[in-house]
């Protein structure tokens, strides 16, 4: 019975990989929401200011790190939790494929978040005159929150690492 019941708790792994083949539905509707703001940007930029373009330069920025992370998560969940992926080395297989494990995966999510409310900070700044004191507060705040995460889980996750190889870890 528990031999039984081990298998079937380790087959549910696969319940995931619906989940990740369903962020690829997430990549085409980003892909569509990029093209839709770059044919706005060719189409309107002798209209627009230069504060406008980088505004929207801003946008296509952030969609482009969005996508990247939902590839991160995608791939590196799906092999860390589900099955290896087998690609030929002679195709065009990412460098990373197969060598992050959930601790360098928990860190890139972290540093691409912060770099996405990074690209966000910088937009509210620069509509700064359009937008109230407390809402640019608030996501100072917000993302200083996301640095300090993503700061502290790396250095939890330094020590963590240290720990295993024997290093003294005290601050």
């Amino acid at each position: 019975m528990e031999r039984l019941f081990e298998k079937l708790l380790y087959s549910a792994r696969w319940l995931l990989a619906p989940i990740y083949l369903g962020l690829s539905l997430v990549l085409v509707a980003l892909l569509i929401e990029f093209f839709q703001s770059a044919l706005y940007l060719l189409l309107n930029v002798s209209h627009m200011n230069e504060n406008d373009v980088t505004l929207k330069a801003l946008t296509l920025i952030d969609v482009a790190l969005v996508g990247g992370l939902i590839v991160m998560v995608m791939y590196a969940g799906y092999e860390n939790f589900v099955s290896k992926i087998d690609i030929a080395e002679e195709t065009d297989k990412l460098s990373w494929l197969g060598k992050m494990d959930a601790g360098s995966l928990k860190a890139k999510v972290a540093a691409s978040i912060v770099a996405i409310s990074s690209i966000h900070l910088l937009k509210v700044f620069m509509n700064a005159n359009n937008v109230p004191n407390d809402k640019l507060m608030w996501a100072v705040l917000m993302h200083l929150t996301f640095v300090a995460s993503a700061f502290f889980m790396g250095l939890l996750d330094n020590m963590l690492h240290n720990k295993k190889k024997g290093l003294d870890t005290s601050l």
